[in-house]
């Protein structure tokens, strides 16, 4: 290094400066930058980092070609460059392997604006991260290639980023390789190409001019009226097996639109079988769905309180066995039980041969395993197997149990767990066991992790579950769900905390009033408020039952009222650990979504409540829950509440199975059937399926 003027020894100090912070990046005792944990590696760093930018410094002060200026402005650039590396290495922008070929790029970048050529073939040949900085370098901002440089930043990061592409497009809309990437996003992602179309912007007419057929298809329908009607069916649309203006002429016939979207995502279902993936499958799923519950299930669950069946199902009369399959499959969350057990009946109406095994080929086995898990939670499945020859009713239920590895969630594998709990048929339960063993035996020896758990887990539950036996869990890590401690539900003062959800139709009222008569002996006092009531014992262990008044739910006031007995409770600095829902399966995603996390014993007592097990343990991973897998009644579930209440009172613990031994004893006729459709804690294979996998996977 020659002698440096004092006028420029400053930035050589600065750069001297901006090599030790990178050296200490990791640590300031460090004497070697810690970049990647391979110290042979880490000191070629470090000995590039002092040699190689030394040498930058040595090269700009020996330069008789350079000025002053110049000289100042490349000292600068290699200061920018380093505090930009340390920036960006701090808020995990770049990796620290890096670092010698951002050096290595800056060096060759110089020499090229040295040389009055473009940097655009550095910036190819160096990953993004490099690039970004280079173009954000004051002593290159005015390189002749910036601006190509700038647009291949931008296709560096299309590459690197694909979900950006359009957000990308829609800032930049004339770079000369928007063409191309606009073709391939709308085959990638056509719903996502549908939004940016239909738009009023720059982009939506670069869209407009792009030749792909695929493209114009979709701009069409961006651009009618009818948009979101037509694209379900871009697939067919764009494969000329359906036109735009046959399509239209169905936009004032609800019937005629969902029998198509029926019969399109049957030809879809089969395409699927054979490999093909159709364009926005999903798109025509989610349509048929919000139909489905729009144009039937609303209107067959609204009429629940008819005693004539012809009346509250004659919306479906036209309906075949296939488009009323799928109202099963599809409305899952929102129909009530009579609903599905209705639907289902008027299935097998429609059929010439009642067979469920033509059923499943008519709809080529769409959903399937979501037919059979509601099918045994309704308590029809032996009704369903029946109606196929007893080699065929095999064949499906080990099909039902394979493969459940290969799904990304755990829903396959949970309602494997659910309809495992709802059959009754030995034979059947026995094939499903055996071949939850035969899967686990075959992914330990594929190695498939995922598969192993899943198959463990269920093999363990299963077998442990059978013959009325409560499922050991002590050896999958969770708490065992055959009892509720006492203790556990006390807070720090020693009292339990209970909180009721009521809801303001007239059953609301009626179960209501039913619960106060049935705290009005000696152990219990009634304190009344304007929006909810409090029910306290006098006697044994402390409780306090909290529930909101049933004001009227077609102004809201019963969700007012609950909301109001949450912030008093707050204002209490009390939690409650025991949540009660009362009201029909219409409510209860209104109450899940306001249990508390402190909640350890849930009553999910109302219609379809088994099946928002798995929603209830998102909120409260290890809350014992007790539902009913078909309709739920008052007189069971005061029954329950009367039953945990009392015990709890008592000062013992809550044993589920001989509590539910109990009370089989107090019931009779209709009311007992209701009561074996409960499901106890030790008998929610569903949930401690879910619990034991989070286990397992330490969550």
């Amino acid at each position: 290094m020659p002698k440096v003027p004092l006028n420029r020894q400053l930035f050589h100090d600065n750069i001297d400066n901006a090599q030790k912070n990178i050296i200490h990046l990791n640590n300031p005792n460090d004497t070697v930058f810690t970049a990647t944990g391979d110290l042979d590696i880490d000191l070629q760093l470090t000995q590039f980092l002092h040699v190689r930018v030394d040498n930058m410094q040595a090269f700009i002060e020996n330069d008789s070609l350079l000025d002053d200026g110049q000289k100042f402005r490349w000292l600068r650039g290699i200061n920018d460059l380093l505090n930009d590396f340390i920036d960006d290495y701090r808020f995990k922008r770049i990796k620290g392997i890096l670092l010698g070929d951002l050096i290595t790029a800056f060096e060759e970048a110089m020499h090229k604006e040295m040389q009055h050529q473009p940097i655009t073939p550095v910036i190819e040949n160096n990953e993004l991260e490099i690039g970004k900085i280079l173009l954000a370098n004051f002593a290159l901002k005015n390189n002749s290639g910036i601006s190509d440089s700038k647009d291949l930043l931008l296709l560096k990061t299309c590459e690197r980023f694909p979900e950006n592409i359009m957000p990308i497009l829609s800032q930049h809309p004339s770079v000369p390789f928007a063409d191309s990437l606009l073709t391939v996003m709308a085959y990638r992602n056509p719903e996502e190409f549908y939004n940016y179309a239909s738009a009023y912007d720059a982009l939506s007419r670069k869209i407009k001019t792009v030749k792909d057929p695929l493209v114009q298809t979709i701009v069409a329908m961006a651009t009618s009226p009818n948009g979101r009607f037509l694209f379900p069916f871009l697939d067919d649309i764009y494969h000329h097996k359906l036109n735009l203006d046959s399509l239209l002429s169905l936009a004032d016939n609800e019937f005629a639109y969902y029998k198509l979207l029926v019969k399109t995502q049957i030809s879809y279902a089969m395409r699927a079988q054979q490999g093909d993936t159709p364009f926005v499958m999903h798109v025509l799923t989610e349509k048929l769905r919000s139909k489905a519950i729009e144009i039937f299930i609303n209107e067959i669950n609204a009429l629940h309180d008819a005693k004539d069946d012809a009346v509250r199902f004659r919306k479906t009369d036209s309906l075949s066995a296939a488009e009323l399959y799928y109202l099963c499959v599809l409305g899952e969350e929102e129909i009530y039980t009579s609903s599905y057990l209705g639907v289902y009946k008027r299935i097998w109406q429609r059929m010439t041969v009642e067979r469920s095994d033509t059923l499943l080929n008519m709809v080529h086995y769409d959903y399937y395993k979501k037919f059979i898990r509601m099918a045994a939670a309704y308590n029809v499945l032996d009704d369903f197997l029946k109606r196929m020859d007893q080699e065929g009713s095999q064949r499906l239920m080990k099909n039902f149990v394979n493969d459940l590895e290969k799904n990304n969630s755990l829903e396959d594998a949970v309602d494997v767990a659910d309809s495992y709990a709802s059959i009754t048929d030995d034979a059947v339960k026995k094939l499903l066991l055996n071949q939850v063993q035969q899967n686990l035996e075959q992914n330990l020896k594929s190695g498939n992790v995922r598969g192993q758990k899943i198959y463990f887990l269920l093999n363990k539950i299963f077998s442990s579950a059978d013959d009325g036996q409560t499922a050991t869990l002590s050896a999958l890590g969770i708490p065992a769900m055959y009892n509720m401690p006492v203790a556990a539900l006390k807070n720090s003062a020693g009292r339990i905390i209970i909180e009721q959800f009521f809801y303001g139709d007239k059953d609301g009222v009626n179960i209501f009033n039913s619960f106060l008569r049935s705290y009005t002996n000696a152990n219990w006092k009634i304190v009344r408020k304007p929006e909810w009531v409090e029910v306290h014992s006098v006697r044994g262990t402390p409780i306090s039952i909290y529930s909101n008044r049933p004001l009227d739910t077609e102004k809201e006031l019963d969700a007012e009222a609950q909301h109001d007995l949450a912030n008093y409770l707050d204002s209490l600095g009390v939690s409650p650990t025991v949540v009660l829902h009362r009201g029909h399966s219409y409510y209860v995603k209104s109450t899940i979504q306001q249990l508390p996390t402190t909640a350890k014993v849930v009553l999910l007592g109302s219609c379809g409540g088994y099946h928002s097990l798995d929603q209830v343990l998102n909120i409260c991973p290890a809350a014992q829950i007790i539902a009913s897998k078909q309709v739920g009644t008052g007189v069971v579930n005061i029954t329950l509440i009367e039953a945990i209440t009392e015990t709890l009172r008592q000062g013992k613990d809550l044993i589920w199975p001989a509590m539910w031994q109990n009370l089989q004893t107090r019931f009779n006729g209709q009311t007992k059937e209701k009561f074996e459709d409960y499901v106890p804690p030790h008998k929610n294979l569903g949930a401690i399926f879910i619990m034991a996998y989070n286990k397992s996977m330490g969550k």
